[in-house]
Formats: C-alpha cells, sequence, structure tokens
C-alpha cells in the first residue's frame, strides 16, 4: 500500500489572470484558462511517485525476485528428482529386456 504525500505547487493564479488579460484576453477568457491550467497542474501531480513510492516498490521487487529465485530452485529440484526416477526405470527396464533375451 502506498502512502503518498501530497506535492504542492504554488501557482499564483492572480497574476497569471492579470498577465492574460494584459495580453487582450477577457476577464472570462483569463479567469478560465487559469482555472483549466490549475486544474491540470493538480491532477498530474496527484500522479507523480514519491520517493517512499520507489523505495516501496523496490523493496517489492526484491521481494519477488528472491520469492522467483526460490520457487526456479524449487523446480530444477523437481525436475531433476524425475530425471533421475526416469534413469532408474530406464536402467530396470533394459535389464528386464537383456534377462528376456
Amino acid at each position: 500500500m502506498y502512502n503518498k504525500s501530497m506535492a504542492t505547487v504554488t501557482f499564483d493564479t492572480l497574476k497569471f489572470v492579470e498577465c492574460l488579460k494584459e495580453h487582450d484576453f477577457t476577464e472570462e477568457q483569463a479567469k478560465g484558462l487559469s482555472e483549466a491550467f490549475k486544474e491540470a497542474q493538480n491532477s498530474s501531480i496527484q500522479d507523480l511517485a514519491t520517493k517512499g513510492d520507489v523505495r516501496e516498490l523496490k523493496h517489492e521487487m526484491k521481494e519477488l525476485e528472491t520469492s522467483l529465485k526460490l520457487e526456479m530452485t524449487n523446480t530444477k529440484a523437481d525436475i531433476l528428482k524425475w530425471i533421475a526416477g526416469m534413469l532408474v526405470a530406464q536402467a530396470a527396464i533394459v535389464a528386464t529386456l537383456v534377462k528376456l533375451l
């Protein structure tokens, strides 16, 4: 479970609106654009990963790696057991066939 600490970036909407009005935007256009920009900025900040998120993900990846290594070792042991069993069975079959001939 991720614990995100909220990162904040200050955005001076009044200064932004005034700057737009100086460049021939109407008050309504400037306020609308300012609000849209502020919403877009806030939504993108929520999607950012923190250092804690990265640390936690690294820890989870290490646990997954350890788990996979253990599973691969167990699978390898199982395969070797089957091969050894098949070799013993093959030797028994060959010995039986030699006796019958």
